[in-house]
């Protein structure tokens, strides 16, 4: 695609970048076919390749309106897009820097930036976020249908960690909102591990990955918290005490493998975020690398594949394998490619698509009538939970179980 930047943004890092995958969209259309929201809506303004459109204007220097943003908030950035494309076009990239540009062209209205704001300091703050949990819980059986549906009923015990008592040794990411909705998630990890001959180790003050303040389109904000993210890992990474950084939400690993990129114009951090992305793992990677012991049959499970596991960080099939070793017939999931609506604050931002996506998905995940749906993300587990009386698990709960 022929594309001339304004002087604005043309010699800049983004400008570059941004120049570099604008010229290897032909616009095709194939992306069309994989978009969630353009599946929803048929706008192909609301489509990558409509997106790719008005963001090549705004970086050329055109006009750009609240409607512009309307379509940029609109994607799910669930990247399935990028699995499409021959010509092999990084969107979510693309996205990131025009939406930067779109959000410092446009102003939004009072109750928009009082919304997000709230949202974009809320949610990482573990405590704030801890606290609004235990009250919603709280005020539950009180609250209009709607918004019970959104506050998730208490968390299943975690149960015991194990001590760190093994030469190997893994650092594991706590993060903003999993150790509220959900602690069994990483003490089950733990316990697997262990059982492997790894030890997994929670430092303290290790909270969010930048991931929810950066994609509310705070972005240098949420580059303020990966850098403190990485000073509460670095001791560890730097003696070499550890081998690997387990990420248990495929969200948050998605993020923590693209630090080196996301920090790369940084002089004090670009090196050592380039050093804690190449030991981000996702969990599965982790456990498929271990010996699996096949297990007893355990009945049906659908699998909900998350958009930041198989589209983001391009993982697909692990923990398939992994839950047919341990003896659950995994039942089958139609357009098993397209996003649940979850999305990180999508759910909030965006109720409506959100919610149609949601019901598209669970109608998929229960057509073969399992005892339970697994996933691997804290954010699609929370929200399709919203909509199902189906219990829906961490895939690594239901290989904690003996």
């Amino acid at each position: 695609m022929q594309t001339e930047l304004a002087p604005f943004i043309r010699d800049t890092p983004e400008g570059r970048e941004a120049e570099a995958i604008l010229r290897k969209c032909v616009h095709c259309g194939f992306c069309t076919a994989t978009c969630p929201t353009y599946q929803v809506l048929g706008d192909d303004l609301d489509s990558p390749r409509g997106r790719i459109y008005l963001m090549k204007r705004a970086l050329e220097g055109a006009p750009v309106t609240g409607k512009t943003r309307l379509h940029l908030d609109r994607c799910l950035t669930c990247r399935a897009c990028e699995t499409t494309c021959p010509s092999g076009v990084r969107y979510g990239r693309l996205v990131d820097i025009g939406r930067g540009v779109v959000e410092s062209r446009t102003r939004r209205g009072p109750f928009e930036r009082v919304k997000r704001a709230a949202l974009a300091f809320g949610i990482p703050n573990r405590s704030l976020f801890g606290a609004a949990v235990a009250l919603g819980r709280a005020m539950r059986p009180l609250l209009p249908p709607k918004l019970r549906a959104k506050v998730p009923p208490a968390a299943p015990p975690a149960g015991a960690w194990p001590a760190p008592r093994h030469a190997r040794k893994m650092l594991v990411l706590a993060g903003c909102v999993q150790p509220s909705l959900a602690p069994s998630i990483n003490a089950a990890a733990a316990r697997v591990l262990d059982r492997m001959g790894v030890s997994l180790i929670e430092v303290p003050g290790a909270g969010c990955c930048g991931g929810v303040r950066f994609h509310l389109n705070y972005q240098e904000e949420g580059r303020g918290d990966m850098r403190a993210l990485i000073d509460a890992w670095w001791p560890a990474v730097e003696k070499g005490e550890v081998e690997a950084i387990v990420v248990t939400a495929s969200g948050c690993g998605v993020t923590v493998k693209e630090y080196g990129h996301l920090l790369a114009q940084d002089p004090a951090y670009a090196e050592k975020a380039k050093r804690i992305s190449s030991l981000a793992r996702d969990l599965s990677e982790v456990i498929a690398a271990e010996a699996v012991t096949a297990g007893r049959a355990r009945g049906k499970v659908a699998f909900q594949s998350p958009c930041t596991l198989q589209h983001g960080q391009q993982i697909r099939g692990r923990v398939e394998a992994l839950l047919i070793r341990a003896g659950f017939q995994l039942t089958p999931v139609n357009d098993a490619h397209l996003c649940c609506g979850s999305a990180g604050t999508y759910s909030l931002t965006q109720p409506a698509i959100s919610t149609e996506l949601r019901a598209r998905k669970l109608a998929a995940l229960q057509a073969g009538a399992p005892a339970a749906i697994a996933t691997a993300n804290i954010g699609c587990l929370a929200h399709l939970q919203g909509g199902t009386a189906t219990p829906v698990r961490h895939w690594i709960e239901l290989l904690d179980v003996k």
